[in-house]
């Protein structure tokens, strides 16, 4: 166990054992070996017991994280503007894809309203029940005038006309490991050790998705990094469904030149713990978020394949000023303590050591022909 880390209470404890054994129960039954995806999927969204589908807060201060939306709802309310921008050519809804506690939901339509642009339908896909319950109860408290019109759904909807978007939602979907050394490209999966903990176990890399990928790495022996065959297969199965409008996704990570830089030598996997970051995948499993960044080459890769057009690209920071945040904060009264604890807010949004530059926004579309706002000045497509 990491040393810095709060120690747990007896009851996390316990349901973490759970996990393990549940865990530990899959590998025996795959023959004493499962690909790191697999853990991580477990760990992350085992029914009842994976970190995502249990009970615990993960979300602000009292959580393990803080997204931009829980940070002020400017973030929302200018994530409007774009959203609006792409409403108003296509038409259609918006589906936003893991809504946290709901952050983002209130404020994007407080945001389109303000813009007179609210859909008939805002549609929330969420796999855990219990973020789907605090999601509804957000909802009804700050912004039940439009509750009617938030439908939560169990599969992708067909045949989709409008946005799609998604806030720090890909760097959680399950990554493959795998190490490059002298003897070749090795996925690294989880055995169990003779004692019970989960361990590194590597095997010859089989898959020919990720040796093509493998491939790319840096000829330095015991270079470690993720690659992501889940991201690319929801990109194309949105793809699929989108019939005109927009994907629209914020998280961390880079282009594929910079994702695999000789010196990240070790991959970008980062654990959680109530606002404690570590990189031991297997402590304690279902109590912390397990995560990767994003590939974004891949997404863009995967859109464009799937016949979708690259609408823009860039970073969080320079999306969020071209979009109008500034006009936002403008708006509020001077000097008030909500203008104070946005202006902090803010800061940390814009600033390149903060999330300004590390977090990055892209948009893929079909049927689209306006210039999106957040999009107009430093575009980075080129990068990918």
């Amino acid at each position: 166990m990491p040393s810095t880390l709060p120690v747990p209470d007896p009851a996390a404890l316990a349901h973490s054992e759970q996990l393990r054994v549940h865990i530990a129960e899959a590998i025996r039954a795959a023959g004493g070996w499962l690909p790191f995806s697999s853990y991580m999927a477990l760990a992350l969204y085992a029914p009842g017991l994976g970190y995502y589908a249990a009970g615990s807060t993960k979300f602000g201060a009292a959580g393990d994280f803080v997204t931009a939306p829980g940070l002020t709802p400017l973030f929302g309310q200018t994530v409007a503007r774009t959203v609006a921008a792409v409403l108003a050519e296509t038409g259609g809804e918006v589906l936003e894809l893991g809504a946290g506690e709901g952050h983002l939901a209130v404020d994007l339509l407080h945001g389109l309203a303000d813009l007179e642009a609210v859909p008939q339908r805002y549609y929330i896909l969420e796999v855990s029940a219990e973020l789907r319950a605090r999601q509804q109860a957000r909802l009804a408290e700050y912004a039940s005038r439009w509750l009617d019109r938030v439908v939560w759904l169990e599969t992708l909807p067909t045949a989709f006309t409008g946005v799609i978007l998604g806030n720090e939602l890909l760097d959680a979907l399950p990554v493959d490991s795998v190490h490059r050394c002298a003897e070749g490209l090795f996925e690294r999966g989880v055995s169990v050790a003779d004692n019970g903990p989960f361990v590194w176990a590597d095997q010859p890399v089989s898959n020919t998705d990720l040796q093509k990928l493998g491939g790319l790495f840096p000829a330095v022996d015991g270079y470690v990094s993720e690659i992501s065959l889940a991201v690319p297969a929801l990109i194309r199965s949105l793809a699929g469904e989108l019939k005109r409008g927009a994907l629209l996704f914020f998280d961390y990570g880079f282009p594929r030149a910079e994702f695999y830089h000789p010196q990240r030598a070790q991959g970008t996997l980062m654990c959680h713990y109530r606002h404690h970051s570590h990189t031991d995948p297997f402590w304690l499993p279902g109590l912390n978020d397990i995560t990767a960044h994003v590939d974004f080459s891949a997404v863009a890769e995967a859109g464009e394949e799937a016949g979708l057009d690259l609408l823009g690209y860039t970073s969080q920071g320079a999306y969020l000023l071209q979009a109008g945040l500034l006009d936002q904060l403008a708006a509020l009264e001077l000097g008030t303590p909500t203008y104070l604890r946005a202006v902090v807010a803010v800061q940390r949004l814009l600033q390149p050591h903060e999330m300004g530059e590390l977090f990055k926004v892209i948009a893929l579309g079909r049927g689209v022909n306006a210039a999106l706002p957040g999009f107009s000045g430093n575009d980075r497509r080129h990068a990918l």
